[in-house]
């Protein structure tokens, strides 16, 4: 059955009176459990009661499964702590859309409080993204008295455990966009007694913003809600599964006072509900779509941003000038095509100034540097941390109407390198920062910039009067808009300048991503980081976008290449010179790395996977074992396959029909043949198996 026939069955069904109007009352009430409205798809219903509690069902296997009880999803909470979550249902509104999003429909149901808060939630389902509702809730006060709300909570829904699930197995998986001083997970196991925030503010001085999705799932379905807002949004995406809790909850929430006169109104932001089948990559493919839609869209890859990287920060801060130099020809030789040049470059954050112990004749060393990069046959890349600055420094004393400031006038810190942030949004840094990029690009002549730092994936509210502020969130909402002037002046000058942000472990910002062309795992803390970091971007950024897997110094036994090759990440290393001393050599060449090192640069570049198609939906990274993912490229299917140690089948999803000829790529051993569409293989291994599958004729 076609989906606009499907959509056209629906509104004929609603058009034909099967929720008929109550006089002053409901629509067709259903006495048996009082079910006030059903929002039928195929994919996706959401029944309300006659309060507008909701539930949400979804299609498992041809049947629609109830994924949780009735849940107050759209209510409000006032300054004294009264949560209003009772709205009589009085009436129904249908009506077809077509926006943005495409053609669809929208409900609107309305319903009254005990004291006189009328509410509507409007409720959008599109042709265009069948597993998904979008919802808008505004609320009026009707009655005599002021209601002073401090919070509104949308899309609070329960999904129930799965009682047959094999024991020791967790109850759900989760994907959760928030980001944490502790660098935590973005992808986890959840058990009882599991509950986090998830605050799209600062969760720490200069830890904060994040991806506004919360994503939790079990072995046969899966819920996200989040918001669809084109400016990031402080709201907070809850996740409990508490001792108490039969079930796991979420939701999205907004805590920002309002006095609601009579009359007054006040209006949610754009929220959705997602519904999915394995993992949490269909939610973000969703979203990357719909923000395309909105106008958010990625930025154009150039080939350059899939080239392998060496980067001089093994030698740290203290970096000789000359030891980088000397490094160039192994890098080379070894098949890599970046340098990049990390800090220790620059006098300090905020005036970077050329580091005259290392540049003594300034600017024409710095352009000797580079053009000595470009005469060893790679391209040059340099580290920045905009939106810092030191104590000291000329530009703290000379611009500190750059400064973001907090409600008392107190500065922000950004501890990890003990600055204070400046605010995005106001002209001054903006230019600064311009004309800065304009310097280091266009006259000391590099190829791409390492941007970095924990502290430029979000910001605080800024209320320095210098900045005329429409509001004190403005600086949290215009801070994309600041990497889109980074990425623009840049590409001015080098249309085909790479513009990775690393925001050091955090969770990326999305409303940041279309303002890069590469991204990175930002110092992983295990090869899984690695791993589930990679299929988060390319689900927020696109199937074949550059995801850099880091140092592989950073991964599992630092040498894990891998957990990037085989999910399709761009490969890159720290190595020293053997003759390096302190601190750097701990990364030095031995032969015995060298050997594999260049082994391995040399399988990424000849299977070139990021260019592949990350097909990731066909296995669930949580409840699939052994982990596994896959990239199409061309007609090849390469499988990448991880587990500590594992003996047993393995289930090769997603073949065409046909024979295969199976292939250990990093071993070179042909495995032998499987026909298609699937097929399973009993196989042992530790660690890892990356297999490619070629299309077999038998010749």
């Amino acid at each position: 059955m076609k989906m606009q026939h499907l959509f056209n069955l629906v509104i004929c069904i609603l058009s034909a009176g099967l929720l008929t109007s109550c006089a002053n009352k409901t629509d067709n009430l259903d006495e048996k459990n009082d079910l006030a409205y059903t929002l039928d798809m195929p994919a996706i219903s959401l029944d309300f009661d006659n309060q507008l509690h909701s539930r949400v069902r979804g299609n498992v296997h041809g049947e629609k499964v109830t994924l949780g009880e009735f849940q107050p999803s759209e209510y409000v909470v006032t300054h004294d702590g009264n949560v209003i979550t009772d709205f009589a249902f009085t009436k129904k509104h249908v009506q077809q859309i077509n926006d943005e999003l495409g053609n669809g429909t929208q409900v609107e149901l309305s319903g009254i409080s005990a004291n006189g808060l009328v509410k509507k939630t409007r409720v959008s389902v599109y042709q265009r993204y069948p597993t998904m509702a979008f919802f808008k809730v505004s609320y009026t006060n009707t009655g005599t008295d002021n209601i002073k709300i401090s919070k509104w909570v949308n899309n609070h829904y329960a999904l129930s455990p799965d009682n047959t699930a094999p024991k020791g197995q967790p109850a759900y998986w989760s994907y959760q966009g928030a980001s944490y001083e502790d660098r935590r997970d973005w992808v986890t196991p959840i058990n009882k007694g599991y509950s986090q925030q998830n605050y799209m503010g600062m969760n720490a001085s200069d830890y904060g913003g994040g991806t506004a999705i919360v994503d939790l799932w079990r072995k046969d379905i899966g819920i996200a809600v989040g918001h669809a807002e084109t400016s990031p949004k402080l709201v907070s995406l809850p996740l409990d599964y508490t001792d108490t809790q039969s079930a796991a909850t979420l939701h999205i929430e907004l805590e920002k006072g309002r006095e609601l006169r009579t009359g007054d109104s006040l209006e949610t932001l754009q929220t959705f509900v997602n519904l999915h089948h394995k993992d949490y990559y269909a939610t973000l493919k969703n979203y990357r779509n719909l923000m395309a839609d909105k106008g958010l869209k990625m930025a154009d890859i150039p080939d350059s941003a899939y080239e392998p990287i060496w980067c001089a920060w093994g030698y740290d801060r203290n970096f000789d000038v000359d030891e980088v130099l000397g490094t160039l020809k192994k890098a080379k030789e070894m098949g890599l095509e970046w340098a990049v040049l990390d800090d220790g470059w620059q006098t300090a954050e905020g005036d970077w100034y050329l580091n005259r112990s290392k540049f003594p004749n300034g600017d024409k060393d710095m352009q000797a540097f580079v053009s000595k990069i470009h005469q060893a046959g790679l391209k040059a890349k340099l580290w920045w941390a905009p939106l810092a600055v030191d104590p000291g420094t000329d530009l703290l004393h000379d611009h500190s109407d750059m400064l973001l400031l907090d409600e008392n006038g107190a500065v922000q810190d950004v501890t990890w390198w003990n600055s204070f942030y400046l605010c995005p949004a106001y002209e001054g840094t903006i230019e600064y920062s311009k004309a800065l990029v304009r310097k280091m690009i266009g006259e000391w002549g590099y190829d791409g910039l390492k941007i970095d730092g924990q502290h430029l994936n979000g910001v605080a509210p800024c209320y320095n009067p210098a900045h005329n502020h429409a509001y004190p969130e403005e600086s949290v909402e215009k801070l994309a808009e600041f990497w889109e002037e980074i990425i623009n002046t840049a590409q001015e000058i080098n249309p085909e300048a790479v513009i990775e942000i690393c925001p050091c472990g955090t969770s990326y910002a999305f409303h940041n991503l279309p303002y890069m062309n590469q991204t990175v795992s930002s110092d992983p803390l295990s090869s899984w980081q690695v791993r589930h970091k990679g299929k988060t971007l390319k689900g927020l950024m696109g199937d074949s976008s550059p995801y850099y897997g880091d140092h592989v110094e950073l991964s599992d036994n630092a040498n894990d290449f891998a957990s990037s090759v085989g999910i399709g990440g761009v490969v890159g290393t720290k190595f020293t010179m053997p003759s390096a001393t302190g601190a750097a050599a701990e990364f030095a060449l031995d032969p015995q790395k060298e050997k594999k090192w260049a082994k391995w640069i040399d399988i990424y570049k000849n299977k070139m996977l990021p260019k592949g198609t990350y097909l990731g939906e066909l296995y669930d990274i949580g409840f699939d074992r052994p982990e596994t993912h896959v990239i199409q490229k061309d007609d090849r299917m390469y499988y990448a396959f991880y587990a500590k140690d594992w003996s047993g089948e393995i289930e090769l999803r997603g073949l065409n029909e046909g024979q295969y000829q199976i292939k250990d790529y990093v071993n070179d051993i042909v495995l032998g043949t499987v026909v298609g569409p699937t097929n399973k293989l009993n196989t042992t291994f530790k660690g890892y198996l990356l297999l490619e599958l070629v299309p077999f004729t038998g010749e």
